[in-house]
C-alpha cells in the first residue's frame, strides 16, 4: 500500500521532469534568429514555484538542483547562480505552502511574486558585482513582468492538464497519515 502512495509521487516529478526537459528543449529551437527577440517568461521557475505551492511532496530539492543546472549549463548562463536562487526561492515558497494553502489564490500570487522579484534583484545584483554582461534593464523589467502575469496560466494548465491541485486541510493519505 505504500508503494501506491509513492507511486503518485513518481508520477508527478516525471511530469515535471519531463515538462521541463520540454520547456528547455523549445528555448534551444532556433526558432526567432536574430536581435530584437521579446523576452518571454520563465516558465522553469514558475513551474517549480507552483509544484511547491501546491504540492511540497512532490519536488524534492535534488531534481530543482538538477533541473536548474542543467538549465544554467545549456543555457549558458553563470553555472549555478540561477540554480542557488532557484533552490533559495523554492525552499522559501515550501516553508510558506501550509500557509499559503489556506489562503486564497491571490496571496500565493502575490508571494510567489515576491520571491520571484527578489530572485531576479539578486541575480542582478551578483552579475552586477561580478562585471558579467547581462541584458538591459528593460529588457530583464519585462521578463520579470511576463513571468509574473504567466503564473496564474501556469497554475490553471498544472490543476487542469496534469491534476496538481493543493492539499486540503486535514487531508489525509491512503494510510491515514496526515498531508
Amino acid at each position: 500500500m505504500a508503494e501506491t502512495t509513492h507511486a503518485g509521487r513518481w508520477t508527478y516529478r516525471g511530469v515535471f521532469l519531463a515538462l521541463a526537459a520540454l520547456v528547455i528543449f523549445a528555448k534551444l529551437l532556433p526558432l526567432h534568429p536574430g536581435p530584437g527577440r521579446f523576452p518571454g517568461p520563465d516558465i522553469l521557475i514558475l513551474m517549480a514555484c507552483a509544484w511547491v505551492v501546491r504540492r511540497p511532496d512532490f519536488l524534492p530539492v535534488a531534481i530543482v538542483v538538477a533541473v536548474f543546472l542543467m538549465a544554467d549549463l545549456l543555457f549558458m548562463r553563470p553555472p549555478g547562480l540561477w540554480t542557488a536562487l532557484a533552490v533559495i526561492g523554492t525552499e522559501a515558497l515550501r516553508r510558506r505552502s501550509v500557509v499559503l494553502r489556506d489562503g486564497g489564490f491571490l496571496s500565493e500570487w502575490l508571494t510567489v511574486s515576491v520571491v520571484i522579484t527578489a530572485m531576479f534583484l539578486a541575480n542582478a545584483l551578483v552579475l552586477t558585482v561580478f562585471v558579467v554582461e547581462q541584458p538591459g534593464l528593460g529588457l530583464t523589467l519585462i521578463r520579470l513582468i511576463t513571468t509574473l502575469l504567466v503564473y496564474p496560466v501556469v497554475v490553471v494548465l498544472a490543476a487542469r492538464a496534469v491534476g496538481l491541485r493543493k492539499i486540503a486541510p486535514g487531508e489525509v493519505d491512503r494510510l491515514g497519515h496526515r498531508q
